[in-house]
């Protein structure tokens, strides 16, 4: 096992002065704390983390381990598969997570993408293997151009840090730019995600048999991460499961 030496000692010194002009603050509320891009005990305890038992194709948290069946699947799920193979997401879309995604996604607080990571590498567990390889859902060149960045893109940038998973930032494109879906029932989102997303075509080679996971920062309706799994699986992916940070519950609708 080769070790990373550690911080030299100006990195250390440079970090320390700076955390007294600069007080590491709670992404969550502002508040006080020990390390940048962490939260305070307070917005700690008011994340609430999916765990089991929940549906294990849309995340949708399930009342009792007896009402997901023997495959932990819901009802709108057997009913209506989702193309990929499974789903996870590290916390109910809340509060506090609320005030670190829309930040992140909006408000150039990149440094809780990382924050973020760590939850979701946890959600992950048996998911994220050796072989699989990790891909951002992608951001029309327009609003790239807007943004500056893609969020996603740095979600999986920290989960590959994390767990040692591949990430191939720019496999997936979207070709033609979509007005926004927030507002729009689940049929709305599809009908307008159809054919909106593909793979570039020098990536195509790096994904053909492939453990894709496909990474963002909500799920709602999932029509955006039906889209990259169908054009994953079009170009020859071996499988692909989807990952998020959050996952609305407000509604039961699959992802």
């Amino acid at each position: 096992m080769t070790l990373r030496p550690s911080f030299p000692p100006w990195r250390r010194a440079a970090r320390q002065v700076l955390d007294v002009l600069f007080p590491p603050r709670c992404a969550g509320c502002g508040d006080d704390v020990a390390q940048t891009a962490h939260l305070c005990a307070t917005c700690v305890g008011r994340i609430h983390l999916i765990t089991a038992p929940f549906c294990h194709c849309c995340v949708m948290p399930f009342t009792s381990r007896a009402a997901g069946g023997p495959d932990l699947t819901c009802v709108a799920c057997r009913e209506n598969p989702p193309p990929w193979r499974e789903a996870r997401a590290a916390m109910v879309y809340d509060d506090t997570p609320r005030t670190l995604i829309l930040p992140l996604k909006y408000a150039d607080r990149t440094e809780n993408a990382a924050l973020l990571a760590r939850y979701m590498a946890g959600a992950a567990l048996g998911l994220i293997g050796p072989d699989c390889v990790l891909v951002p859902v992608p951001l029309h060149r327009l609003r790239l151009f807007s943004r500056r960045y893609n969020q996603a893109a740095l979600l999986a940038r920290a989960l590959g840090r994390l767990t040692g998973a591949a990430v191939i930032i720019d496999g997936l494109e979207r070709p033609r730019a979509t007005r926004p879906l927030e507002g729009l029932g689940r049929a709305a989102r599809h009908a307008r995600m159809h054919g909106a997303v593909g793979v570039r075509a020098h990536r195509q080679a790096a994904i053909q048999g492939r453990h894709m996971i496909v990474v963002d920062d909500v799920m709602t309706t999932g029509a955006t991460l039906a889209a990259c799994t169908r054009a994953l699986l079009a170009a020859g992916a071996g499988r692909v499961d989807v990952l998020a940070a959050a996952r609305a519950c407000g509604q039961h609708e699959q992802q």
